[in-house]
């Protein structure tokens, strides 16, 4: 078995006293104290998370935008220099590849962040449908460190180590500039639903820029944070997370993704098969549930229709510390949306109220 990657900021997490596990082939805190402490913290004040593991790529060139149209769903023409789209590139048979980030930096030059457990194959997928568009696409991973400051007080304290306005920095918006004296791409939009900021700058001043934060944070509340926080985060905040609620087996239009996937900016990879399945209507559908109950209910339980028979399966559970109830997300027969629906939990029936996402009240700049 080959040892699991490490982030530059590996040191840092030992120092700090994180819990370190192995998530998707990388070495990573899953908490410092607790799961509950760092959750709410970002919930009321601010977390600091380091998301180095995540992949970079640069797609540069004259005809990147049209490779871009071509790759992902969403409608990469709307973006401008300073602009970020979420999107998903999808398998023409409509699975879902990865979902990731478009950052513009200029015209014909892209920086796009994907995920950590999928870049080699991301990169792959990529480099190899660029053949025949006059532009490159590089990895550029192993270059960044990236830190996120999540919840209601990470403005004002990165806002201290930085002389870039952050509030003039719009959600879902970059620019390029100094924090702590570390030239950072400074990103606004955040996993946890909270407002935050994101900070790309070289894997070799990483350390130097989480210390400053962690300097900083104390007037502020800040918590170090790890994994198992920002996983109950996301859920609770209703995102999608790759192997979760989308596949290469779960298209975006199942996943509840259908604002993403812009049919009107012309042919992309699977567009001809999610028309199809927007314009008849999905087999399956991913649905968000709580149950009134504290006991969590894990990946893969079986989801029961109220004659009992199996109508899904649940891709995403946890604790939500803020409703202190089990939430969840289930792949489950489309029909089966409008029946009362209910999982077994060592032979305890418990009922799934189906939600709306978010689970909680989330506000942004």
């Amino acid at each position: 078995m080959s040892l699991p990657q490490t982030t530059p900021l590996n040191a840092f997490h030992r120092q700090h006293g994180g819990r370190m596990v192995d998530f998707a082939g990388w070495d990573m805190p899953v908490q410092y104290k607790s799961i509950l402490e760092e959750h709410k913290a970002v919930r009321t004040r601010c977390g600091l998370f380091d998301v180095s593991h995540m992949g970079e790529a640069d797609v540069k060139g004259p005809e990147a935008l049209r490779f871009l149209q071509h790759l992902v769903t969403n409608d990469c023409s709307k973006l401008f220099p300073g602009r970020v789209l979420y999107t998903v590139m999808c398998y023409p048979h409509g699975g879902v590849v990865d979902d990731l980030l478009v950052y513009m930096r200029g015209e014909g030059d892209y920086l796009l962040c994907i995920n950590a457990g999928n870049i080699a194959k991301d990169i792959a997928w990529m480099q190899e449908q660029a053949k025949g568009f006059n532009c490159t696409v590089v990895d550029r991973s192993a270059d960044y460190a990236q830190l996120a400051i999540q919840g209601p007080a990470a403005v004002a304290l990165v806002q201290t180590l930085t002389k870039t306005d952050l509030a003039g920095i719009k959600y879902y918006h970059f620019a390029d500039g100094e924090v702590a004296g570390v030239k950072c791409i400074i990103s606004r939009t955040g996993y946890t639903g909270e407002d935050g900021v994101e900070l790309y700058c070289a894997a070799t001043a990483g350390v130097r820029l989480a210390e400053a934060v962690v300097a900083a944070g104390g007037p502020f509340g800040l918590e170090l944070t790890g994994l198992g926080a920002r996983d109950s985060l996301r859920l609770e905040a209703g995102f999608p997370l790759y192997g979760h609620e989308i596949t290469d087996q779960i298209t975006p239009i199942t996943a509840g993704l259908g604002w993403v996937v812009k049919f009107d900016k012309g042919p992309f990879i699977g567009s001809d098969v999610l028309k199809a399945e927007k314009e008849k209507g999905s087999a399956k559908k991913i649905v968000f549930f709580k149950t009134g109950d504290r006991r969590i209910v894990r990946a893969e339980t079986p989801v029961l229709n109220a004659a009992g028979a199996v109508v899904g399966r649940v891709v995403s559970g946890t604790l939500s510390p803020i409703l202190n109830e089990a939430i969840g997300s289930a792949l489950v027969d489309a029909a089966a949306t409008k029946e009362a629906l209910a999982v077994d939990i060592r032979g305890t029936k418990l009922n799934l109220s189906l939600v709306k996402p978010p689970f909680v009240n989330l506000k942004k700049s």
